[in-house]
């Protein structure tokens, strides 16, 4: 299947937007929201009957070297000392948060991510493993997944991280063209990554995921296709295909790139197809907006079975959660709240000295943030809104709830991105190149604050 998007549908809606892993997105979170409030629901969760299912992020956020694109909350050095240091108040954290809600918690989904998680050394990610086991009960069949840079494990170390429980990867390649590679300041040789893909799957890990980045520097269609070509051949269970976002005021990194060198809007879209096309033809399932999967995997199933879900580290099989998040900027949900901890070591650090949880912003969300939230999601996970689910569910009338929204859904569905009768709304083909315009349509901070230049682009 080729997949086509008109140019003028290009200029007209690739706009800044947020890419709702959470709604409301973390920039609405406020400082009013303080450690009190984050304490208060971890106490009603632990006297809720019903409370949801948990998940738990933690934070690493160490690299030994810079990658120029990188967006992410890290610290970059070459002393691995610094490791014993942190795990060491991501022990005090973790004491403090389970103080308030309770030990022994089932806890089906456990992500690392940074940072370079495997910039701890064996015993250090035993350690730390072995803390979280004190903490939460791991339960049988759950995804535990840790992000992994290529170039610091081997073998024997996947074997490692298997042992302690860990069943899914996730590789960062972004590119495998070697210009590419040296512009961003990432060298790691395809050889490599094919190696550790080949013991990961001797191993028996459950799912291996590769994430990708369309748009670097250097970067061309014809290059981005190589790229693809051998990680069909590679042929991970995921694939995460990530639009670069180039925001140089906002992250420090990527002041290091030339803009000149980076590709036209339309060659980006021209990559976003190539991929689309490539995956599709190599037999991977389209989840949605950046995400793909081989079929018989975990992701593909939720996607056919309507249990798509949407979490801060992307499309996710688990249920709707509650995440316990640990470590530096990690931010985490609690019933109706999200909370994010201090986005400094120093800061970090000088709270949990003070004994308290580094809480430095969040947001109760109300009413009106949940049933927005339930409607943004459905058109992320499933493309699909069912106005009577909504009503029952919140107790409105969604037409006449989301009158003006409705009303602008007629622009986009004038050009074939959505299809609306009287009780869906239906995300089309095309609408899924641009499935952020098509939430934002419902996010009422966007509808009173029109500056969006804080966000990337939606192509």
């Amino acid at each position: 299947m080729k997949h086509v998007i008109d140019e003028a549908l290009l200029r007209r809606f690739d706009i800044p937007g947020p890419r709702y892993t959470s709604y409301p997105t973390a920039d609405r979170f406020v400082e009013a929201f303080t450690e009190r409030d984050y304490i208060q629901a971890l106490e009603q969760r632990r006297a809720g009957s019903m409370a949801l299912p948990l998940s738990v992020y933690v934070h690493i956020p160490f690299c030994e070297s810079l990658c120029y694109y990188c967006a992410c909350n890290k610290v970059v050095t070459k002393h691995h000392s610094r490791a014993a240091e942190y795990l060491r108040y991501l022990t005090r954290e973790l004491e403090l948060q389970t103080g308030y809600v309770g030990r022994g918690h089932r806890v089906s989904q456990l992500h690392l991510g940074g940072g370079t998680p495997t910039f701890l050394s064996d015993d250090e990610l035993a350690d730390l493993m072995a803390m979280i086991r004190r903490h939460f009960e791991l339960v049988p069949g759950g995804e535990y997944s840790i992000e992994v840079d290529p170039r610091t494990v081997t073998a024997e170390r996947l074997a490692h991280l298997q042992r302690l429980g860990f069943n899914r990867l996730s590789f960062g390649v972004q590119d495998f063209d070697p210009t590419v590679q040296k512009t961003v300041h990432r060298v790691q040789p395809a050889a490599q990554v094919f190696a550790l893909v080949a013991a990961a799957r001797e191993l028996g890990f459950e799912s291996i995921n590769v994430d990708l980045i369309y748009g670097l520097p250097q970067q061309t269609p014809e290059s981005f296709r190589h790229t693809l070509e051998q990680v069909e051949r590679l042929r991970p269970d995921r694939i995460a295909v990530y639009a670069y976002a180039h925001l140089p005021a906002r992250f420090k990194a990527q002041r290091r790139i030339i803009a000149a060198e980076l590709p036209s809007p339309a060659d980006k879209l021209a990559m976003l197809s190539l991929a689309l096309d490539h995956l599709s033809a190599a037999g991977y399932v389209y989840i949605g907006m950046d995400h793909f999967a081989l079929p018989n995997d975990a992701l593909a199933v939720a996607k056919r079975q309507g249990r798509l879900h949407r979490n801060f580290q992307g499309y996710s099989t688990q249920p709707d959660c509650d995440l316990i998040a640990l470590g530096v900027s990690a931010i985490g949900r609690i019933g109706a709240t999200y909370s994010q901890n201090a986005k400094t070591l120093e800061e970090y650090y000088d709270a949990l000295n003070q004994g308290r949880l580094p809480i430095v912003r969040g947001l109760a969300l109300t009413r009106d943030d949940l049933l927005r939230r339930s409607v943004i999601m459905a058109i992320m996970c499933q493309g699909l809104v069912d106005f009577e689910s909504i009503n029952l569910a919140h107790l409105i009338d969604f037409r006449s709830y989301f009158a003006r929204e409705l009303e602008e859904l007629r622009a986009l569905q004038a050009v074939g991105l959505v299809r609306i009768d009287d009780t869906h709304l239906e995300v089309t083909p095309t609408g899924w190149y641009l499935v952020r315009a098509i939430a934002m349509v419902f996010d009422r901070y966007l509808q009173v604050d029109q500056d969006r230049a804080r966000f990337s682009k939606i192509i």
